[in-house]
């Protein structure tokens, strides 16, 4: 069983990291103090739930934290500072700050470091989250002490309902377009005017006409899709807009 430190302090490390091809070092009063910070801790970078899930949902609702008085998120990985690097460029983790704790000093502080040595990984951390003020912890989740690799309670929805219980819920919006197209540039313009964050996919680049007609059966846009229900072209997304009183 893992230790919840909630009250204490962080461990008091120096974090070597490497920006614009020179050594950096950060202390723990560099990222922590003065600050509110969200600490997300994993096995490794790279690895499946960790690049599928924990990374990209923090990723995506940082604008939602810092609305919320979040300084700063801080994804935090027993490897060195090239292999942070690489992965932060890899998942366009641009919201988040990377922190390679490549000799495990700050993870074994916390009393998560963990023996992965039976897949080759050698000393680890457990993954947990927690939410950091002025260098003390006040909330950590921490996964249950179960084989594996459990994830359900260190993600960022559940940080997130934590800090923001009556927070709105954060839409998942997805915008098929193609270049040159006036009618997609008008319906991203109206979900940037309703503050409405969303991922373009544009035709040749990221999707082929197959699978635009896979998945909503025609091959016209923009296709917009929220939460996975697919709401049509331009004027079907200003009439759902509409709907909302977003415009």
């Amino acid at each position: 069983m893992f230790e919840n430190r909630e009250g204490q302090n962080v461990p008091k490390v120096t974090f070597h990291t490497r920006q614009e091809h020179e050594w950096v070092d950060l202390t723990s009063d560099d990222i922590f103090k003065g600050k509110t910070v969200i600490v997300f801790s994993l096995p490794g970078a790279f690895t499946p739930t960790c690049s599928s899930s924990h990374v990209p949902r923090f990723n995506q609702l940082a604008p939602v934290f810092k609305a919320h008085g979040v300084d700063e998120i801080v994804c935090i990985s027993v490897n060195d500072a090239f292999v942070m690097n690489e992965w932060k460029a890899e998942q366009k983790a641009d919201q988040i700050t990377f922190l390679p704790d490549g000799n495990g000093h700050f993870t074994d502080g916390m009393g998560m470091l963990v023996d992965k040595d039976e897949l080759g990984f050698g000393k680890r951390s457990w993954r947990y989250a927690m939410l950091v003020k002025d260098g003390v912890v006040e909330k950590m989740f921490i996964e249950p002490d179960v084989d594996g690799d459990p994830y359900g309670v260190s993600d960022a929805d559940t940080m997130l309902a934590y800090i923001a219980p009556d927070a709105e819920p954060v839409l998942d919006v997805s915008v098929f377009t193609r270049k040159g197209c006036p009618y997609c540039v008008q319906a991203k313009g109206m979900l940037h005017d309703a503050g409405i964050a969303f991922e373009e996919l544009v035709l040749n680049r990221d999707y082929s006409d197959r699978t635009l007609r896979a998945v909503s059966a025609t091959d016209t846009v923009p296709q917009v899709f929220v939460n996975g229900e697919r709401i049509g072209g331009s004027e079907e997304l200003q009439k759902w807009l509409k709907a909302r009183n977003a415009i």
